[in-house]
């Protein structure tokens, strides 16, 4: 069986997947470093002790082991890395060279890829013998054109990796294996949820996205502004300082900054001026910014909504396809999103390759 394992700063969430990719248990342990750290996974729910990602690894390990998914039950384990800068752009089997990539891509995801190195770590010391796999956030679109992911800069900060990467990329993966031999050739997929993106999907590769350098640009969010002009980030940094700006734009801004909340189903049942805002705010710019989209694939054929928002909230979904209707009337789907599933996949073709 494949454990998915996706480390945060304060959690750690796995799915258990058998070899044909049904999952038969998910859970975590949160809090960690915490006084009392939480457990959930399968049948068991109590409090804990996991003051580090090792014990909470180990915390998970136990909790299988006393649900009958003892270690060498598990053939692998596969993790979601948020970013693997510019060399890791696919699914890999994790090594020393590898985990020095994920090191290097560190300034660029400062807040994800260290805990998920500390999954990694955990794991390596807690099972050594146990293969571990990598799959990337920004993978997806590591092999848009130059002309897309390149801002108009000097070449000292482009030389420093000041370019557009993109994220979501796991969930825009498993929308393609999802269509499988129906792939659209065009197709535009937007990942709506606290975290909102969409992709020009052409031939199944991504030619475009709305998050750039970092996941603050784009659309209208939960909490994140989406695209800002650049002179006004410096001038709140100039007002608030870097740090307070930095929280501001993506901690307080979105749906929250305008609608007072960032769960779109308070605002949709809202009848208030700012609610209304809020959500017109989010259906336009993400209509805006597929119009963009659109054109870097030329054309339209189809549209698949994924994520929380996407999957669940049906007014929302008809109001960006209304001001999307000159485009033509094309098919809408809507895919459940499911990346750890997408993550097994990626460890499973991985070992069947290395089996060959």
């Amino acid at each position: 069986m494949i454990l998915v394992v996706n480390a945060g700063s304060s959690s750690i969430k796995v799915a258990l997947f058998q070899p044909d990719l049904k999952q038969v248990m998910a859970g975590q342990v949160s809090g960690i470093g915490g006084a009392l750290a939480h457990l959930k996974l399968g049948d068991e729910d109590q409090n804990v002790s996991a003051p580090d990602h090792d014990a909470a690894l180990t915390t998970i390990l136990d909790s299988l082991a006393r649900q009958g998914i003892t270690p060498d039950k598990l053939t692998a384990a596969a993790h979601r890395v948020v970013h693997g800068g510019t060399s890791l752009v696919d699914p890999v089997a994790v090594d020393d060279t590898v985990i020095a990539g994920i090191e290097a891509a560190t300034p660029l995801a400062p807040l994800h890829n260290p805990n998920n190195l500390a999954g990694i770590r955990a794991l390596q010391s807690l099972a050594p013998s146990l293969p571990q796999y990598a799959s990337f956030g920004t993978a997806f679109h590591a092999n848009q054109p130059e002309v897309a992911t390149t801002y108009a800069l000097p070449r000292e900060p482009r030389s420093m990796g000041i370019r557009r990467y993109g994220f979501h990329g796991l969930s825009y993966a498993w929308i393609v294996t999802q269509f499988g031999q129906d792939l659209p050739e065009r197709l535009l997929a937007f990942h709506l949820g606290s975290g909102a993106s969409l992709c020009a999907i052409h031939n199944g590769t991504s030619v475009a996205t709305s998050m750039g350098y970092s996941p603050l640009d784009g659309l209208t969010m939960g909490t994140r502004s989406g695209a800002i002009d650049g002179m006004a980030v410096l001038r709140l940094a100039e007002i608030y300082g870097a740090d307070e700006a930095a929280h501001m734009l993506n901690h307080e801004s979105g749906l929250k900054g305008l609608g007072g909340s960032n769960d779109m189903r308070l605002l949709l049942a809202a009848d208030t001026d700012r609610a209304k805002l809020a959500v017109e705010h989010f259906c336009y710019w993400a209509a805006r910014h597929a119009g963009s989209a659109i054109v870097a694939m030329g054309g339209l054929d189809a549209v698949a909504f994924t994520g929380g928002v996407g999957e669940n909230a049906e007014p929302i979904r008809a109001r960006i396809m209304e001001h999307l209707k000159l485009f033509g009337d094309v098919p809408v789907h809507v895919v459940k999103a499911d990346e750890e599933r997408q993550i097994a996949t990626d460890a499973r073709a991985l070992m069947s390759g290395t089996s060959q």
